[in-house]
């Protein structure tokens, strides 16, 4: 318990250092400075309005939702079709990147979901957000746009499936969690409110509009979601709930913070010409090398368009652009140490080579296509 504490004062400070922290400040320089400013942007950025909503929602999936749930949807001998299907558009309305998927991962994986619906939900969550859609199009263009929405969606499947077969679970893998008692379970109404409210969070995040109206909407669905816990909530399971919650805060904020600044610590030490010269063709080199870059790299939600969109007028071409789009926001070396943690290393050294390799060749596809 008091190593519990250590940990959540050390994950508050850090969270303060970084959220207050001068973008520009001169304490710091090249990697270091590189490295405390996106842990900084990720911190005001995503913590509150995306990550801490994502690991109380994981926390309600863990306690609330029957596990018959989601092993008739997602479950390892559920329909195929369905649970490749559920978790391939699940992403949709979830505008959230590589790292905010990770404790819905983890919920619905410690739920019993099998491996290869869970992975699909893993990539596509983060690759399919309707945002990141729509302002592809926008701003890259129909074809790349389109692209991208059918490619996450089949490549997604596609990992699904190749991880499924190549590590095939016995009936009790991936299932942790002992039942809930029913008898203190609220009713289905007020569970949809509540993870309605939660998710609401979410959605409401990824839109465009004016900051005043966004953040009164979210801080009022939160009010909604505290409202319904102490009204309709018995004490044990909001105990439970919160128990569950602070598990997965405990095994994901410490990795992704280390990953984070890893990541921005990384980036100055690639040239950018390299990078240009490399991608610059659509060959088998340069589709391979955007897939890796994009895998490893941290891409905050959307912030990987812009960044395509300067790289593409420097000569980038599209096939490299498109393996980029589809590895960048569905990995990242912070991601990769949560995934470890619940997948284990072989598992997430497949999954990450999966996604490189699909996104090279439809990388490839499109090149050539277009």
């Amino acid at each position: 318990m008091e190593n519990d504490k250590i940990i959540l004062v050390a994950i508050v400070a850090v969270f303060l250092l970084f959220y207050f922290l001068p973008a520009n400040s001169v304490l710091f320089n090249g990697s270091i400075d590189s490295g405390l400013n996106l842990l900084g942007d990720y911190a005001k950025q995503h913590i509150l309005t995306c990550l801490v909503p994502a690991l109380f929602i994981a926390g309600g999936i863990t306690v609330f939702i029957q596990k018959e749930k989601i092993l008739k949807y997602l479950g390892r001998d559920s329909n195929k079709a369905v649970a490749y299907g559920v978790a391939s558009i699940t992403g949709v309305v979830l505008a959230v990147c590589s790292c905010t998927i990770l404790p819905l991962f983890a919920g619905i994986r410690k739920r019993g979901a099998g491996l290869g619906p869970a992975i699909t939900f893993l990539f596509a969550g983060p690759a399919i957000n309707i945002a990141a859609i729509f302002l592809t199009f926008s701003v890259l263009g129909y074809e790349i746009g389109l692209a991208r929405a059918v490619a996450s969606i089949v490549i997604s499947i596609i990992v699904g499936l190749t991880m499924a077969f190549i590590f095939r679970e016995n009936g009790n893998e991936g299932n942790m969690v002992l039942e809930k008692q029913k008898d203190d379970s609220p009713s289905a109404k007020t569970l949809a409110l509540f993870f309605g409210l939660m998710v609401g969070v979410l959605v409401i995040n990824g839109f465009q509009m004016d900051a005043i109206t966004k953040y009164s909407l979210m801080a009022l669905f939160a009010i909604g979601v505290m409202a319904t816990v102490l009204l309709k909530f018995k004490k044990e399971m909001t105990r439970k709930w919160l128990e569950e919650t602070w598990s997965f805060s405990k095994a994901i904020l410490p990795l992704l913070f280390i990953g984070v600044f890893i990541a921005g610590f990384v980036m100055p030490l690639i040239p950018q010409e390299f990078i240009e010269n490399v991608v610059g063709s659509n060959s088998i080199q340069g589709n391979l090398l955007a897939s890796i870059f994009g895998a490893f790299m941290y891409f905050s939600t959307l912030t990987e368009i812009p960044i395509l969109q300067v790289l593409i007028s420097k000569g980038m071409a599209s096939g490299p652009a498109l393996a980029l789009l589809l590895s960048g926001p569905s990995l990242s070396l912070p991601s990769m140490l949560v995934i470890r943690g619940i997948l284990g290393t072989k598992k997430t050294a497949a999954y990450v080579a999966l996604v490189i390799l699909y996104s090279t060749i439809a990388g490839l596809i499109f090149g050539s296509l277009v």
